[in-house]
């Protein structure tokens, strides 16, 4: 069992048991546990058969050991279990919609017996919500409005997760000897933010063993169906999984297929006609239907068949890639090696969890030249947020740590500075004007106007030293929208003013999206990559703000962390 899987039983632990009203102080244990188990480089699972007092590990007590150690060895979670018996599942689904929350979602179950989102939509439009103590007519339309923008997601999974649940399948596939070729497709390969199953493309010597080999997976919950060349699984995290045996001469030809999009292989297709041929998953056929010697068994020989360069999977939306693709300018997509600095990222000064000094030295070790800490400013409460006098001592430290050190690396002195709710900056100008680097963003008055939120953002835009708008919609995906905002009159403020926007690399947030970043760039706008990093490991995330990008076509041109420190500095003192 990974640590993931135990860290999502103790988070659902923690859902449930807030939807029942149980205490804060043990939600936070069992969601700080979580949290803690998800970090850990090694596995849990192997310190539990090893006999390891796990009360020793950081943020994990004795109950949280007991149940721990209970999941690894028997499957099951006693206590988890007895609250599903009395909370469907999918009433967690209820709290995720804007405007309802854990409260809510147990009045709606608990009062009216609704437990599902369909059920909630009903529920609204008959009339009946608004009937509960708490709860209004105007309530019920903003519910019935959050259930409309988080219905693209419901069923599927943040392509990290997704990505987490490949690593472990093509490691698992990887061991069967028959395997020649393999390959994931679909959403997966494109990189969409969220992804609802997953595609495993297949050449063996033979698929009956490939099958086989495929249903002894750990992570299998159940066989959905089996035929000769196509079988479907289901896993412990409700995964579904296809995968599909092929012939080898037909392998680039259903990668192609099979990778998408829809929009885009309408093209393809398309294109193929007016060249006399025919493609689909089987191959490239002629105008006989017969296939075309070679032209299945590559991608690039799909596309090479009718007079295109290899397009990227993440490019594949039928935007201009077929155009791109026709006449050799497909352009140079940007890569995680291109990133020289980090500019966003927090330390156990304020939310965080390592000092500044320990996020240097694993930025160091990730390859980069660069980083800014930018912890919360005092009006993030929760957070601990830094008041001018301890902002500035933060920064002293900075000063004292890259005077010590032996190489190039470099720390800028930063803030993630809120913008206040009746706008304005969270510190005063003055603090403002010693930082190398600061991030203007919106955590408080996210329901606003939308001319509110747009003044608030394009005055912090035009704020001499702020240098960037982070998280610019402030959406996290499959949990909250974006705030209405007007970001084309955020993005011409940008442009006019010299500013930059961010990408967050977050895997929950990944704002912009790369319909915002096109148009970002549009405007001659230098978005910068980063990863919000709360602890060492949320490094790592840039991919995921890379793969993001990269969907919009991004090069490393158009990102300016990309650029060795002293350019850097050089691009936002110019403004």
């Amino acid at each position: 069992m990974t640590n993931n899987e135990i860290a999502d039983q103790l988070n659902e632990l923690a859902d449930l048991l807030e939807i029942q009203g149980e205490s804060m102080f043990k939600l936070r244990a069992y969601r700080k546990a979580a949290e803690a188990i998800e970090e850990m480089p090694a596995s849990l699972e192997d310190r539990i058969n090893a006999g390891e007092d796990l009360t020793k590990l950081d943020g994990i007590g004795k109950s949280v050991a007991e149940k721990c150690s209970e999941l690894v060895t028997t499957g099951q979670m006693k206590k988890l279990e007895e609250v599903r018996q009395k909370i469907p599942r999918s009433v967690l689904d209820l709290a995720r919609v804007p405007k309802v929350g854990p409260k809510k979602a147990a009045a709606l179950f608990n009062e009216l017996g609704i437990a599902t989102l369909e059920q909630l939509r009903q529920g609204c439009q008959a009339g009946k919500v608004r009937e509960l103590p708490g709860f209004a007519e105007k309530t019920e339309q903003a519910i019935l409005a959050g259930l409309e923008k988080i219905a693209d997601v419901a069923d599927r999974m943040l392509w990290s997760q997704a990505d987490e649940a490949a690593g472990e399948l093509l490691k698992h596939m990887r061991s069967c000897p028959e395997i020649e070729q393999m390959e994931l497709a679909g959403s997966y390969r494109r990189g969409q933010e969220t992804v609802g199953d997953l595609d495993l493309l297949v050449v063996a010597s033979s698929s009956g063993p490939v099958m086989d080999h495929f249903a002894t997976w750990g992570q299998l919950e159940s066989v959905t169906g089996r035929g000769p060349t196509k079988m479907s699984i289901r896993t412990r995290r409700g995964i579904q999984i296809d995968m599909r045996v092929v012939p080898a001469e037909s392998f680039g030809a259903a990668l192609q297929y099979f990778t998408g999009s829809k929009d885009h292989n309408v093209q393809v297709r398309s294109l193929a006609k007016k060249h006399g041929l025919k493609i689909n998953e089987y191959g490239v056929f002629d105008a006989g239907d017969q296939p075309v010697p070679g032209a299945g068994a590559t991608e690039e020989a799909v596309y090479r068949a009718i007079g295109l360069d290899w397009i990227p999977p993440e490019l594949r939306q039928a935007r201009h890639e077929i155009e791109w693709a026709a006449t050799g300018k497909i352009p140079q997509l940007i890569d995680v090696a291109d990133i020289r600095g980090d500019l966003h990222m927090h330390t156990s000064a304020t939310d965080g969890k390592n000092t500044i000094g320990e996020m240097a030295d694993a930025a160091r070790q990730r390859g980069l030249q660069y980083i800014a800490i930018t912890d919360h400013s005092k009006r993030v409460t929760m957070a601990r947020g830094l008041d001018s006098s301890r902002l500035l001592e933060q920064w002293a430290e900075i000063d004292r740590i890259n005077a010590a050190a032996n190489d190039e690396f470099r720390i800028l002195r930063g803030i993630e500075c809120d913008i206040l709710e009746n706008g304005g900056m969270d510190l005063p100008d003055d603090i403002l004007a010693q930082a190398d680097w600061v991030i203007a963003s919106l955590h408080y008055g996210q329901s606003q106007p939308r001319q509110q939120i747009t003044d608030r953002i394009v005055g912090a835009v035009r704020n001499p030293h702020v240098d960037i708008i982070a998280h610019p919609t402030g959406r996290l995906i499959g949990r909250r929208p974006g705030y209405d905002v007007d970001l084309m009159a955020v993005f011409q403020a940008a442009a006019e003013h010299g500013k930059m926007l961010e990408l967050n690399a977050s895997p929950q947030r990944l704002d912009l999206d790369d319909s915002n970043l096109i148009a970002a760039r549009s405007f001659g706008i230098p978005v910068v990559i980063s990863t919000d990093a709360h602890h060492l490991s949320g490094l790592a995330d840039i991919r995921f703000g890379i793969l993001q990008a990269r969907r919009a076509a991004l090069t490393a041109a158009d990102v300016a962390n990309t650029r060795p420190v002293h350019e850097f500095l050089q691009l936002i003192s110019r403004g």
